[in-house]
């Protein structure tokens, strides 16, 4: 079904970027007013097309109405759906908590959040590799200027090791990309996805090449283990609004993986059929495992919050590993619920430690320390998943997947034990913010105090206590998305009709 709004998500943020670069560069306040609203709309757009997408039917966009697989196809599905909406929500606070204080340390912060809201939703609709390939430089592009936003020696040296990573991953990329060209003649997915089971049997090993070449870029976006080093030094040298915007990137890695792996290496890939299963649910694991002792070890605020980021990343991803309605719908859950107070907590670091994550804390705002204390406990208590935020119903519903997959040999242990670990992390980190004194000389003269990112992380956390609340509804959703996930046949027939949808049809 065709539907013109969905290049409204893209379009937006495209045009906003270029209205503040050509023509209200010096304009300070004048950017704001037009980013705040640009987002505001992407963030109604996106609202807009979650409940079109509540029709089960996946709708499509044809640019300049070249057919697929011949031309770019936008393709808007409930997974699609629910990451619009999610990061049409994270930009639309953390904008809000960066005006007045962050966007004034250098210049361009709105365009370049712009340009990386361009890539961040250009990569969930894209409906073929190459196109996801394009939306991942752009926002890889924008994230080098938003880390680099202010200055800073640590920030350049931080900068330097994250752009050098992606651009290997940009590298390899483009290496999976050529390689599954080559052997299939398309990029399209749902193309992909009809042709991946007829690809002849001299040409199958080239083939799981590029899919595994691919499963390894995903891992970079996704904080994978062994490839997670780059995102503490990374994101923990960051402005903390761009390190909130950050938090949703990781999940375009984890969205890829799951994009890629049940629509064209799926169930109905033939020989090559769930190619990536055998990896994920391990590499969920350690990722897991190493996340949490990098939380015991931190000793700077925005380091925690980076490891706790990545154990949350092995907890999705042992989701996804699971191959299960059960575990997609888990996993889809939790990633919307952990993003949130991943980004919550990067906001609240910024505000703890404003300097560079110092263990100076609640110096700089001594009336608010008790606004503060509380704040954390709640954003801890979601990230390690205890009762009653949506961190625990979200690692509830992993385990009984885990144990619907018969994995709970595995899965329980390594989420159990982790968890526990986690609550010492946070609890030892709580009692030093907040408990232990401060020497006078480490605490800085109080300032004015930021009232936007107290406002957006209220705000945030009332979002993730509203999906505990209403986790029924919500998990209603996740599921059924997971079940379309599962069964892509729609998907291949809106995008490849009307030829493909007779030959599904007539099967």
């Amino acid at each position: 079904m065709t539907n013109q709004w969905l290049i409204i998500p893209v379009a937006i943020p495209a045009l906003t970027a270029a209205i503040l670069v050509l023509a209200m560069r010096y304009s300070l306040t004048g950017q704001r007013i037009v980013s705040v609203t640009a987002t505001a709309l992407q963030l109604a757009v996106a609202i807009g097309l979650y409940v079109l997408a509540g029709d089960g039917e996946p709708h499509t966009y044809l640019l300049g109405n070249w057919p697929a697989p011949f031309g770019i196809v936008l393709v808007l599905d409930r997974l699609a759906a629910t990451m619009l909406l999610l990061a049409g929500l994270l930009a639309f606070g953390v904008v809000l908590a960066a005006i007045g204080e962050w966007d004034k340390r250098g210049r361009h912060f709105h365009a370049l959040f712009q340009f990386q809201m361009l890539g961040i939703n250009g990569a969930f609709l894209t409906g073929d590799l190459f196109n996801l390939f394009v939306f991942f430089e752009v926002l890889l592009i924008a994230s080098y200027g938003l880390m680099l936003h202010g200055g800073g020696a640590h920030r350049m040296k931080a900068g330097f090791h994250y752009i050098a990573i992606n651009l290997i991953g940009s590298t390899v990329f483009l290496f999976a990309v050529g390689t599954i060209y080559s052997v299939t003649g398309t990029l399209n997915m749902a193309d992909l996805a009809v042709k991946v089971p007829h690809v002849a049997a001299a040409n199958q090993a080239l083939l799981a090449a590029g899919a595994l070449l691919l499963l390894t870029v995903f891992a970079i976006k996704s904080a994978m283990v062994p490839l997670h080093w780059w995102l503490p030094p990374a994101y923990g040298s960051t402005s903390p609004p761009a390190a909130a915007l950050f938090a949703i990137m990781t999940k375009v890695g984890a969205y890829s993986i799951i994009r890629v792996y049940t629509l064209i290496f799926g169930a109905g890939a033939g020989p090559l059929a769930d190619i990536a299963t055998p990896w994920i649910l391990p590499a969920g694991i350690l990722t897991l495992v190493l996340g949490t002792i990098g939380v015991l070890a931190s000793r700077r605020v925005l380091d925690l919050v980076c490891y706790s980021l990545i154990a949350s990343m092995g907890t999705l991803l042992i989701a996804i590993g699971l191959n299960s309605a059960a575990g997609l719908a888990a996993a889809l859950y939790y990633a919307v619920q952990s993003t949130i107070a991943s980004a919550a907590l990067f906001l609240l670091a910024g505000l703890l430690a404003p300097e560079k994550g110092s263990r100076a804390t609640f110096g700089w705002f001594p009336q608010y320390t008790d606004v503060f204390a509380g704040f954390y406990f709640l954003l801890a208590i979601a990230m390690v998943g205890m009762p009653p935020l949506a961190g625990f119903v979200g690692k509830l519903l992993i385990l009984d997947a885990g144990r619907a997959a018969s994995s709970t040999a595995t899965v329980w242990p390594a989420i159990l034990i982790t968890s526990l670990l986690l609550i010492l992390g946070f609890a030892r980190a709580g009692i030093q913010l907040f408990w232990n004194p401060h020497p006078v000389a480490e605490t800085p003269a109080p300032r004015d105090v930021p009232m936007a990112p107290i406002f957006v992380i209220a705000g945030m956390i009332a979002a993730v206590a509203a999906l505990s609340v209403f986790a029924g509804p919500v998990m209603d959703d996740m599921t059924a998305a997971a079940e379309q996930l599962l069964s892509p046949q729609r998907y291949i027939a809106a995008v490849l009709r009307p030829q493909t949808a007779a030959n599904l049809a007539g099967e």
